[in-house]
């Protein structure tokens, strides 16, 4: 009974959330879900606070990933005059390794882009291969260390920078 491969359960996975995938700016009414995404995915998370702010700031673009009207990820990054900080970008353990970080940060830096183009910056844990390996395919550097940085635990991030004309290298 047939023969040849089968796609391994990521790809079937990735291939399933994809189309459901809703990329869209965040709202009030998420913000529960958003900071309990934020609570697992960081040790010194921002509070309910600091992510209200966000959504009436004109700098700030705030976005959300849904699958099926649940949120699965969020980012957040701000523009002013032609430099951009991506500030954070989170995915829920059950959605991560299907490409959502990938799309909110292709999104965010849709976003960023405008004629002139925008350097963009980002600080990540320096233990956080996953996310400089993700950075590094769309076209960030590294460009310095910021000691001590992050707390519960300790660690230095790695600064990046992302420069206009920069062309990602997309695997």
């Amino acid at each position: 009974m047939g023969g040849g491969a089968r796609p391994s359960t990521r790809l079937r996975d990735e291939h399933r959330l994809r189309p459901s995938l809703i990329l869209r700016d965040a709202v009030v009414e998420e913000l529960e879900a958003i900071v309990a995404i934020e609570r697992v995915c960081f040790s010194d998370p921002w509070s309910v606070a600091s992510f209200r702010q966000l959504l009436g700031a004109t700098t700030a673009h705030f976005r959300v990933a849904t699958r099926d009207e649940v949120v699965v990820g969020y980012a957040v990054a701000t523009l002013i005059g032609e430099e951009a900080e991506l500030a954070n970008i989170a995915v829920t353990p059950e959605a991560r390794r299907l490409g959502v970080g990938a799309r909110l940060l292709d999104d965010l830096l849709a976003i960023t882009d405008h004629p002139l183009g925008a350097t963009v910056y980002l600080e990540v844990r320096a233990s956080n291969a996953p996310a400089q390996l993700l950075y590094r395919s769309r076209g960030f550097e590294s460009v310095g260390v910021r000691k001590g940085y992050y707390a519960r635990p300790e660690e230095d991030a790695v600064v990046m920078r992302r420069t206009p004309g920069r062309s990602p290298s997309r695997a």
